[in-house]
């Protein structure tokens, strides 16, 4: 027994000294693949916008133009193209119009990807900025900072996006009023929710990187490095930034799903973007006045952003346990 005991103090021993000499990345991606259902969530995500991807590339994946009102008639003069189940021409089934759902659902979660991954990376550049500046500028600027946070988290995130996207919204604003029709995502409503979304994102992201970079000034390596005549953007960049990059990727990722929401909110308000471009809000709010006639016409975008949303927490949460070193 002994012996066993030996051998199993042994071999912790020297996993603990690979992990050691491991790279952060490395150890966490290797702790990420042990995580069973943060592994599943991502590769139903990457499935999914492999799907949504492809949609655009090859129209034999999308099969109907998500546009395309069917008015088909049959020998009694009555429409047989509307409010239909799913079928094997229409897997999803049709809407009122006789729109096919299979391809406004690709459609919309386009959309909502692009929304919730946009807004995110809005938010990322914004909380970097304010939070690393609250961080290394002073007490001064550290309260000025903190102050104009507090008032932004402090105001009700849908009634400011509202807010935001009546004052955008039919105005001849330079890329988000008009946008460029050669660039789909440079859509000025496609690009104004996502704006409006990502101003009342950034507060958890600047204040996660104020307190990781006060907390990181304070180790001793940062403390050295100075010693050692480092200038501060060397000290920032080089050191400070890195190592709370961990944290703030756990925030974006679980991030994302709150946008995706947030989208779908506006959408089924009439608030989201405009008809007739397809969002899984809008197609949810749409299909609400049938749901009596035709529930797959609800059921399907409605799964979709209860999946997207359940893909993006199981995998945030297998991050956040992948990189936090008190797991380990």
């Amino acid at each position: 027994m002994a012996s066993v005991a030996q051998m199993q103090s042994g071999e912790a021993a020297v996993e603990d000294r690979l992990v050691s000499n491991r790279g952060l990345w490395s150890d966490a991606f290797r702790r990420l693949r042990k995580n069973r259902p943060a592994m599943v969530a991502l590769i139903v995500l990457s499935l999914i916008i492999l799907l949504v991807v492809t949609s655009e590339l090859f129209p034999f994946v999308q099969r109907h133009d998500p546009f395309f009102q069917d008015y088909a008639r049959d020998a009694n003069g009555e429409l047989n193209s509307i409010h239909l189940g799913p079928t094997a021409e229409h897997p999803f089934g049709t809407d009122n119009l006789g729109r096919d759902t299979w391809s406004r659902v690709l459609q919309g979660t386009r959309i909502s990807l692009q929304i919730g991954i946009g807004t995110q990376i809005v938010a990322l550049a914004i909380g970097l900025l304010i939070g690393g500046a609250a961080a290394v500028g002073g007490r001064f600027t550290d309260s000025i900072l903190m102050r104009f946070t507090d008032l932004t988290y402090a105001f009700p995130d849908l009634l400011f996006i509202i807010l935001l996207r009546a004052v955008v919204a039919g105005r001849d604003w330079p890329v988000i009023g008009t946008g460029d029709p050669q660039i789909p995502y440079l859509e000025g409503p496609l690009l104004q929710v996502t704006l409006a979304i990502a101003f009342t994102s950034w507060v958890t992201i600047a204040r996660l990187v104020r307190g990781q970079m006060l907390s990181l000034a304070q180790r001793d390596y940062i403390v050295a490095a100075r010693a050692l005549g480092a200038s501060e953007a060397r000290v920032v960049f080089r050191h400070m930034l890195p190592n709370t990059l961990g944290p703030v990727i756990v925030a974006v990722t679980f991030g994302i799903p709150t946008a995706i929401f947030a989208e779908a909110v506006l959408g089924f308000i009439g608030l989201g973007v405009p008809i007739p471009t397809a969002s899984l809000g809008r197609l949810v709010a749409d299909g609400y006045s049938f749901v009596e006639l035709n529930a797959w016409v609800v059921a399907f975008p409605a799964a979709t952003i209860a999946l997207l949303m359940l893909c993006f927490t199981f995998l945030g949460d297998g991050l956040r346990d992948a990189l936090d070193p008190r797991t380990r």
